[in-house]
């Protein structure tokens, strides 16, 4: 056991974090987050950090504004209490929508975020499968940038032929996401002309691509209100689809998600548990993979110094 790297969690994915420590053969380390009767919140780190490499796992999910100050107020604790060297993972970074001024007077949120987690005390950064590549430049201290592509695509290479297999992006936006899960599936990409209209609203048009008589998997970082993959089925049946099934990133599942996904006619969905889904989100048709093991491995490899550039392919 190594007594020099430390792992502590929020409150958002405390699960993952405990399963990334498994991994690395560590105890999870000690903090208290509580709030004031004034609903301030209250952290204290409950071991000694000093001169260690401290990680701290905290996922930007509801209450996303909660999730973020609890956070900022870890890192700003272990920058006070000495740490050498603060990594936030963020194994969704759900601010990387917010990725460019698409609308009058808004902010970039994403570039936002990424200056508050430097001003907490954030020496870097680990995510997974951002929404948009962009976001990456917005921070000025390092980023490690994982994918649970290759994860997906061992799975689906596992139960489906790739001979009779067309992979589906939503929208040309992401093209470059299934692109890359087709060539390591070695199967046919399609892409779907997706207009949004508003935040849940979307229209699709053409299919590019061949998926009739096909089994799709349809592959997107994310799945939030389940608006966008309701549409999806509904093109690629009209298309000729013979099966459908679905691949993300991050299992969002707000809103109506679990009405609107519950009604689709497909075979599986299968995520990873980048976000925690509670028992009452956990469909028949869900199939939940860890990425705890590639967060581990990186964790180590950050600390020990090791290139993790072969874990991003």
């Amino acid at each position: 056991m190594d007594s020099d790297l430390i792992v502590f969690s929020g409150n958002s994915n405390e699960g993952l974090a405990r399963e990334i420590c498994d991994h690395l053969n560590i105890p999870l380390g000690k903090l208290e987050i509580s709030r004031f009767s004034n609903d301030n919140l209250f952290v204290q780190i409950g071991e000694s950090v000093r001169e260690k490499d401290v990680f701290v796992v905290q996922s930007f999910t509801e209450p996303v504004s909660d999730h973020v100050l609890e956070l900022m107020i870890v890192l700003d604790a272990l920058r006070s209490a000495s740490a050498r060297r603060i990594t936030a993972v963020i194994p969704y970074f759900s601010y990387s929508r917010s990725d460019k001024k698409d609308a009058p007077r808004i902010s970039i949120a994403a570039r936002l975020m990424a200056d508050l987690l430097k001003t907490a005390g954030a020496n870097r950064v680990l995510t997974m499968d951002l929404h948009a590549d962009s976001v990456h430049g917005f921070f000025s201290v390092p980023v490690d940038h994982l994918t649970a592509i290759p994860l997906l695509c061992d799975y689906f290479k596992q139960r489906l032929d790739p001979g009779r297999t067309v992979v589906v992006a939503t929208d040309a936006g992401g093209a470059k996401r299934a692109g890359r899960f087709a060539r390591l599936l070695e199967a046919p990409l399609a892409i779907i002309d997706k207009r949004r209209l508003g935040d849940t609203d979307v229209t699709q048009g053409l299919v590019v691509g061949d998926v009739r008589g096909r089994d799709a998997i349809v592959i997107d970082d994310e799945i939030s209100t389940g608006s966008t993959m309701g549409t999806t089925v509904e093109t690629l049946y009209a298309a000729g689809a013979r099966s459908i099934y679905i691949g993300v990133t991050h299992p969002v599942l707000c809103g109506p998600s679990i009405d609107n996904l519950r009604g689709l006619t497909i075979e599986q969905i299968v995520v990873t548990n980048t976000v925690s889904v509670p028992e009452e989100k956990q469909l028949n048709s869900l199939t939940v993979l860890s990425v705890a093991g590639l967060f581990a491995e990186t964790i180590m490899r950050i600390h020990t110094g090791e290139s993790v550039g072969a874990l991003f392919t």
